[in-house]
């Protein structure tokens, strides 16, 4: 598979990219809370369906090493 993207057409994407950012940027003062508030608001508007691991816990879903269908030897000191 070639590469049919050259050089400059690359340079020009992230230059835009910049562009972009900077817009943004400055629209907001650079407050980078005001801008992600912003994009909340603009992504709860969108009505598209959304993912958020905010309110995970940190546990494993089973034992380090195991598939969950072992029983657990909790007898050991180490478990204690």
């Amino acid at each position: 598979m070639t590469n049919t993207t050259s050089s400059s057409q690359r340079d020009t994407t992230i230059a835009d990219i910049h562009k972009t950012r900077e817009r943004i940027s400055d629209a907001f003062g650079g407050d980078i809370h005001a801008i992600t508030e912003d994009a909340r608001k603009r992504q709860e508007q969108s009505g598209r369906r959304t993912v958020s691991y905010a309110e995970t816990s940190n546990e494993a879903m089973h034992p380090s090493g195991g598939s969950g269908d072992e029983p657990v030897d909790d007898s050991s000191p180490a478990a204690g």
